[in-house]
């Protein structure tokens, strides 16, 4: 089964979200459960929780199809002893605030190097991270998300992703994002069928479908191979719609929640009702 949703709006309250997600006619969703570009935020009262709860009850989503994304603010491979440490408490907190929502998976970006420590220190760092946040914390699965190698960011290559994973003492507890922009400006051609098909044999090749998690669902302004990152709305950027369509047809991509981060909401549930009119 294909679970489709958006990066909805957690304002008000993550309780909210869910609602959201119902608007647009969505069985998975993607959600900030704190404000994503400040370092500390009140902690989850238990009437929120509560909330949570029943809305997930009362609009029939399940939590498994939720892929919460920690703060764009954190850098899990920073090169600044005292910035690594701030990073690493605050992506603990995002661990616990999922926890007790009773999510079981933590979307992130790796990290970056800043051009000031090598790409393999970087990566090695980012796994040492995880594995601080794993140990602090119980069921929450660490998900990295590639991507498209915008600056000093790290993840871009499936090799990078492996390379975490290889680090990460506890294997059931780790997993990986792809999305589709980051994907295709980092260099990984998606604009075909047989571009797909051989895109994904690498990553299978490399970090293994065993390890997906989660999807971004993202058409992309930026150019091939281009590193850089600017999504667009579904069919009408440079991948076009074949991917969309290999992927809804893949019973590989079942039963992970395929999240929009599309740049226009107001089509959202129009994007959703289209890939799933992809399956017919």
């Amino acid at each position: 089964m294909k679970y489709i949703g958006a990066h909805v709006s957690a304002s008000g309250g993550v309780h909210n979200a869910i609602e959201r997600a119902h608007e647009i006619n969505a069985n998975a969703l993607a959600l900030f459960t704190k404000n994503q570009r400040q370092w500390q935020a009140p902690p989850l009262s238990k009437e929120i929780i509560e909330a949570f709860n029943a809305n997930c009850i009362k609009y029939a989503i399940d939590k498994t199809k939720i892929l919460p994304h920690d703060s764009y603010l954190i850098n899990l491979g920073h090169p600044n002893h005292e910035s690594l440490v701030k990073s690493r408490n605050a992506f603990i907190d995002e661990m616990q605030r999922a926890d007790l929502l009773g999510l079981s998976l933590l979307n992130f970006h790796p990290g970056s190097h800043l051009n000031e420590i090598t790409v393999d220190e970087c990566l090695t760092r980012i796994s040492d991270s995880i594995n601080m946040a794993l140990d602090a914390t119980s069921n929450v699965i660490a998900v990295i998300e590639n991507t498209a190698g915008q600056g000093s960011n790290l993840g871009y290559k499936f090799e990078h992703l492996a390379q975490i994973i290889e680090g990460v003492n506890d294997k059931s507890r780790v997993g990986v994002c792809i999305d589709t922009c980051h994907a295709f400006a980092a260099g990984y051609d998606l604009r075909t069928h047989d571009d797909c098909k051989k895109t994904f044999e690498q990553f299978e090749k490399i970090v293994g479908f065993n390890y997906l998690k989660g999807m971004h669902l993202n058409d992309a302004k930026s150019t091939f191979a281009s590193r850089v990152d600017r999504h667009h709305s579904l069919g009408q950027g440079n991948i076009g719609e074949d991917v969309f369509k290999f992927i809804m047809q893949n019973p590989a991509f079942d039963d992970i929640p395929l999240i929009l981060e599309t740049i226009n909401p107001d089509i959202w549930k129009e994007e959703i009702q289209w890939l799933r009119s992809l399956m017919d």
